[in-house]
């Protein structure tokens, strides 16, 4: 694998991890764009991934903190507002890691990976996403997070396991439909990005173990850096954005890439 590859790579999982596009499906399509180039593996993948988890932590430190303290008030039984948080956010994480489990059970992620399913997941999550955000926001606060919006959202999340979908588009669409602020869905998206990246870390850790690394600690290393770099730009980024436009330009987005993709598996590009 070229330098110029893990440059790329790393540079377009740091932009699109948080932005409601799909970084997986970037990735996954990338070696299928660029002639000669070989897929990445999964442990650059999870290189990536640490480098965003890591721009996430301390991006939004004062909340990372507050889930820390969160999680050890719940050891304690210690009723407080970071134990709500930390299980809100939990509770949240579940359903992403039951189908993960049993995605990585089946075998059934090879069939997700394709450039037709990739591109209708992004023009169905796309449309849903722009329809979403036309909601109106009545919703100020984490602080009035309920058990049913936080399931909800942890329900959608889920869906983010299909490459295209977005676990940042799929969690902010839910959110939008419940009323929440552009901005405030952000947040929690962000916050929900941390347990769900290290448990899609983990995954991938298991698939290395098992079927073996194909790249080099030092690829890795580049990687994980970069996509730090870009994953703290692109969060700063959003949080500014989500004050000032809609989410459309990102649905559009979504719709053009996922028609191009359709055509690209038709043949139409040659």
């Amino acid at each position: 694998m070229t330098l110029i590859q893990l440059i790329v790579l790393a540079i377009i999982q740091g932009i699109t991890e948080f932005l409601p596009i799909s970084s997986s499906a970037h990735l996954i399509l990338a070696p299928l764009v660029v002639d000669g180039w070989e897929d990445q593996g999964p442990l650059i993948d999870v290189a990536a991934h640490v480098g965003s988890l890591i721009a996430v932590l301390i991006y939004f430190r004062s909340e990372s903190a507050m889930l820390f303290r969160g999680g050890i008030h719940t050891v304690l039984m210690k009723p407080s507002d970071e134990r709500r948080l930390f299980l809100f956010i939990a509770a949240a994480t579940i359903p992403l890691l039951l189908a993960a489990g049993l995605i990585v059970a089946t075998g059934a992620l090879a069939y997700l990976r394709t450039p037709e399913a990739i591109g209708l997941a992004s023009i169905v999550f796309g449309v849903l996403l722009w329809h979403g955000d036309r909601r109106s926001s009545s919703h100020e606060g984490l602080d009035r997070i309920t058990w049913r919006e936080t399931l909800s959202i942890g329900a959608a999340q889920a869906l983010a396991l299909i490459p295209g979908a977005s676990r940042s588009g799929v969690t902010m669409t839910a959110a939008r439909y419940l009323g929440w602020t552009r901005a405030e869905a952000a947040r929690f998206s962000m916050l929900l990005a941390i347990p769900a990246i290290g448990a899609l870390g983990l995954f991938a850790g298991i698939e290395i173990i098992r079927s073996g690394a194909n790249a080099t600690m030092a690829a890795a290393a580049i990687v994980a850096v970069l996509s730090f770099v870009t994953a703290f730009a692109s969060i700063a980024a959003l949080m500014a954005l989500t004050r000032r436009i809609s989410f459309a330009p990102f649905a559009i987005y979504r719709i053009l890439m996922g028609v191009a993709l359709l055509a690209f598996a038709a043949g139409a590009f040659g």
